[in-house]
């Protein structure tokens, strides 16, 4: 099965290091995010990658190469300008062999999980989704108290309430099926292209990640995986 990592973003919110690195090349203990990510994948057993590349393209190139020297297979798709986290996609059959009901991974290069991909394969095929969406359940603390008023009457009052949510994990498994429902040259994304099949009533299905996930969007993300000793360990476990 192909993994495909969205790796071409500009990591504004992680601005000064993004000036001068890729985000996927930022290192999460001594090696890059990437790096990491592609190891763990490979310890499921996947072997070919294809890597959406843009901004600063040519260094995270200079450094994975031809995935050789990580026992892998590693391919680049080049954007010329940003297309969203779908848009890469509509260039799969132009550039490579894609079988008419492939599954392939696609996932952001920013992640940090201890899914098992294993399962998550497992529940995909076995339910036939178009895509499957990886999803976590989230609590967060709310910012202001709750109060519960009837006819101006305070019944109530919840101080900053823990809130669940679930989230997009930016995890997905999609069928080559869907290509074709991905505009050309256009920027489009995940969650256009998984409410455009929903509408047209095809099969979109949520796997819910029990396992440790983390999406490296700030500063305050890097520092929290960096303090936590056992999700440290474990990276440095997937890359031996």
């Amino acid at each position: 099965m192909k993994a495909i990592i969205l790796a071409g973003g500009i990591g504004v919110r992680l601005r000064p290091f993004t000036f001068s690195m890729p985000k996927p090349l930022l290192p999460i203990g001594e090696k890059p995010i990437l790096e990491s990510i592609i190891k763990r994948l490979k310890k499921f057993g996947f072997r070919e990658f294809i890597l959406a590349i843009g901004y600063k393209s040519k260094m995270v190139e200079a450094y994975f190469r031809d995935g050789s020297e990580f026992g892998v297979s590693i391919d680049y798709l080049v954007e010329k300008k940003p297309s969203g986290t779908a848009g890469p996609l509509a260039q799969l059959k132009e550039k490579f062999e894609i079988g008419e009901d492939e599954s392939m991974l696609l996932m952001n290069g920013d992640i940090v999980t201890k899914l098992n991909f294993s399962k998550f394969v497992a529940y995909h095929e076995k339910n036939d989704f178009d895509i499957t969406v990886g999803v976590k359940k989230i609590e967060e603390k709310g910012s202001y108290g709750f109060v519960e008023v009837r006819r101006g009457v305070v019944k109530k009052i919840v101080e900053k309430p823990s809130l669940e949510r679930t989230v997009n994990t930016g995890i997905y498994l999609i069928k080559s099926r869907v290509i074709k429902d991905i505009p050309n040259g256009k920027f489009f994304t995940m969650p256009e292209l998984v409410n455009r099949l929903i509408a047209k009533k095809r099969p979109v299905g949520a796997y819910n990640i029990k396992e440790y996930w983390m999406g490296l969007e700030s500063l305050q993300h890097f520092e929290e995986v960096h303090n936590n000793k056992h999700i440290l360990q474990a990276i440095t476990k997937d890359r031996e």
